[in-house]
């Protein structure tokens, strides 16, 4: 049998399968688990743990959990990671036609399962979502900056997104329950490097998914910190831009292209303090700050649009000066275009500067992608 005829067969079989992503999730993970178990149903379960290579004991008492009950299983990942990419992988390989998604950290009650699932079988859904910003929804385990943040992030979430799906009051839940027959198709063509699965299955999907929400009671955590870091926030930014876009442009080339405009900034501002304080020419100035701005290209593209390839050590020094390299030949261009331009058409620093930059974009992308990240 085809594995597609084999995902057939398995969706088509009543029960729940619960999806739980872990990552060093061992001070809560036993009373997750546990508290679902005890949910009252009347379908097969199944706890689907998708481990990231924890490394404070979460898949040794996950496989302790799992030999006194079957209804536990656990993936553990080496070699990738990620929350988005742990929910795919959950959900294709859930047994049932009914999945859940939900945080293994305690702030999403169990109770809510059955009230999602409900309200899935009664309207014939697609899918259904926990809200943190419905009327009877009660926010425990967010303090008020990033409620407020949260509340901003799904404006800007809604505005992207299809019509179809402008009733929703939270885009980025990470609480859902899915009609897997409906969404499965939907759920591969998901890009796991995006900002939230449950929103970027909302973008793919162009409209086509019917999708109803609960209100959540959001608690704090049972253990540990929020895993919430300036790549996340770096994320929803460039999913925005790319949803916004129509996706015609990877993901990828819309960080790089962030980047890069950062390091227009820098290299405009190294030319001024270098003529400015340095009394250096243009024409001196432009060489060492084209640098810099390289310099710092490569490191925030290391720490952001290349993450999962990151260079540290004395990988990060090869690999520096790699991208120096590769972006050496258009880096001559840059300078020699915009002296050029400076020179023979305008002596105007800024737009001398920028005629060069623009120049240099795709090349560096593509170059440095494949030769300093070894990303296709």
């Amino acid at each position: 049998m085809s594995s597609t005829a084999e995902r057939e067969g398995q969706t088509s079989h009543s029960g729940l399968s619960i999806v739980l992503p872990t990552f060093n999730e061992g001070g809560s993970i036993r009373q997750v688990i546990e508290s679902l178990l005890r949910l009252g149903s009347d379908h097969p379960l199944e706890i689907l743990v998708i481990d990231d290579d924890s490394r404070d004991g979460t898949p040794d008492l996950v496989r302790s959990l799992a030999r006194q009950d079957p209804r536990i299983r656990i993936i553990q990942r080496v070699g990738r990671s990620g929350l988005a990419s742990a929910i795919k992988e959950g959900l294709i390989a859930a047994l049932y036609s009914t999945a859940v998604v939900m945080d293994s950290d305690g702030q999403h009650e169990p109770s809510s399962v059955g009230q999602a699932v409900q309200l899935l079988e009664r309207d014939d859904l697609d899918l259904v979502a926990g809200s943190r910003f419905l009327d009877h929804s009660e926010i425990r385990g967010l303090s008020d900056r990033r409620t407020d943040g949260s509340t901003l992030a799904n404006r800007l979430a809604r505005w992207s997104l299809p019509r179809s799906y402008r009733h929703l009051t939270d885009c980025m839940s990470g609480f859902m329950v899915l009609r897997l027959n409906s969404c499965l198709p939907l759920v591969r063509q998901v890009d796991v490097n995006g900002f939230k699965f449950f929103y970027e299955l909302l973008a793919i999907s162009g409209g086509r998914l019917q999708v109803g929400e609960i209100p959540l009671s959001f608690q704090p955590r049972l253990h540990g910190n929020s895993k919430l870091d300036l790549a996340i926030l770096w994320d929803f930014v460039v999913s925005l831009i790319h949803t916004a876009t129509l996706r015609l442009l990877p993901r990828r080339a819309i960080s790089f292209g962030l980047v890069g405009a950062s390091g227009v900034v820098v290299q405009l501002m190294s030319t001024a303090l270098l003529m400015g304080l340095l009394n250096l020419s243009f024409q001196q100035a432009l060489p060492v700050a084209v640098i810099t701005a390289a310099s710092s290209n490569y490191l925030v593209n290391n720490a952001l649009t290349f993450r999962d390839r990151r260079q540290s050590g004395r990988h990060l020094i090869r690999g520096l000066l790699k991208f120096l390299l590769v972006a050496s030949l258009p880096a001559l261009a840059n300078v020699g275009l915009a002296t050029s331009f400076y020179t023979l058409i305008q002596a105007h620093a800024l737009w001398a500067q920028l005629a060069g930059i623009v120049v240099v974009y795709v090349w560096n992308y593509a170059a440095s992608s494949r030769f300093v990240w070894n990303s296709p």
